[in-house]
């Protein structure tokens, strides 16, 4: 009946009352293990970018990067989809949340502080890893 109907109409999964709170927690686990694999590992790495979730670290050829909350937040998002371009708007959404009113510039400011950590992590000159996309957003993208 509401189990079949439930999981026919797109739930992942379906839970009779009552249930455990240990049981959802293992079930909320294992569906973020499936739907987010690369945030279950240990590191995503890009050319020689390292950032450790688990951590909050991010190293940049062997160099230890700081990074404030919300250029980590910017770049873990760019990191878990290489290539695919970011506007604005959803980089606005999936940092600083919906229903937040933030300027679309604030992005700009924080990608370019962003950019600048990276850039200073080693000693040599280093590709830049951000590319703008003219009049579409923002990608992680090789030098």
């Amino acid at each position: 009946g509401d189990r079949t109907l439930g999981l026919y109409t797109g739930a992942d999964d379906y839970m009779s009352k009552p249930f455990s709170p240990r049981e959802l927690v293992s079930r909320v686990k294992a569906l973020l293990r499936r739907s987010r694999p690369a945030l279950m590992n240990d590191v995503l790495e890009f050319e020689d970018l390292q950032l450790f979730p688990s951590r909050m670290e991010v190293f940049r050829g062997g160099v230890r990067v700081a990074l404030g909350p919300k250029e980590y937040q910017l770049l873990s998002i760019l990191i878990e989809r290489p290539g695919q371009v970011f506007s604005r708007s959803q980089l606005l959404d999936l940092v600083w949340g919906h229903g937040v009113y933030v300027e679309e510039r604030t992005v700009d400011v924080h990608l370019s502080r962003l950019r600048k950590a990276l850039d200073q992590a080693a000693d040599a000159p280093l590709p830049n890893l951000i590319r703008t996309v003219r009049g579409s957003g923002y990608a992680l993208q090789s030098g």
